[in-house]
């Protein structure tokens, strides 16, 4: 008897077929989870995160249904298709969520965050600063004689380059609020 010549990996349908099925390519998800309002059912979503050692970009918690004592957790965070899928599925198992959405994938969706700037500086870089405001529609909320705080809501990107234009003009502290996301359409 002879040996077989089959090389491994050679073709999908071989036995030996070697090569990975899944994909290592980082993709960023927002994912947005109706939860029961009661106390513990947020620690139990950020556990689920922490607990698998996966990252979360952006979180935003709120009431939106007074009544019915629902809130709605906004998630946005990076993986693997095969992670993302996981998360979300793992969510849904969780005893007090309602509802797991995927709004990056569901269609299209409008994102926004709202972030607070303080820029200190004199002169020039106080017109500079301005100048820049006015361009990104940012308003000023609070002036001193020697800085600005800047309010702008916005895509996350563009808050993004605004920190970072405003930043050799003297910005000091940023706070962000996290992204609030809904589908469009009906």
């Amino acid at each position: 008897m002879t040996a077989l010549k089959i090389r491994k990996g050679s073709t999908r349908h071989s036995a030996y077929n070697l090569r990975p099925t899944f994909s290592d390519v980082q993709e960023r998800h927002t994912i947005a989870v109706l939860v029961e309002n009661e106390p513990g059912v947020l620690a139990r979503v950020i556990g689920l995160f922490s607990g698998r050692g996966y990252n979360i970009e952006s979180l935003t918690v709120a009431e939106v249904d007074h009544t019915g004592h629902l809130s709605r957790i906004t998630i946005v965070t990076t993986g693997t298709p095969q992670v993302i899928e996981q998360i979300k599925a793992q969510l849904g198992r969780i005893v007090p969520v309602h509802d797991v959405h995927d709004l990056t994938v569901e269609g299209p969706s409008v994102e926004r965050e709202l972030a607070i700037i303080k820029v200190v500086g004199e002169g020039d870089k106080r017109v500079e600063a301005l100048r820049l405001a006015d361009i990104f529609r940012a308003n000023v909320v609070d002036s001193t004689l020697n800085s600005f705080i800047f309010e702008i809501t916005g895509a996350p990107d563009k808050i993004d380059a605004f920190a970072d234009l405003m930043r050799p003009l003297g910005s000091v502290e940023v706070a962000r609020t996290g992204v609030a996301a809904l589908l469009r359409g009906n």
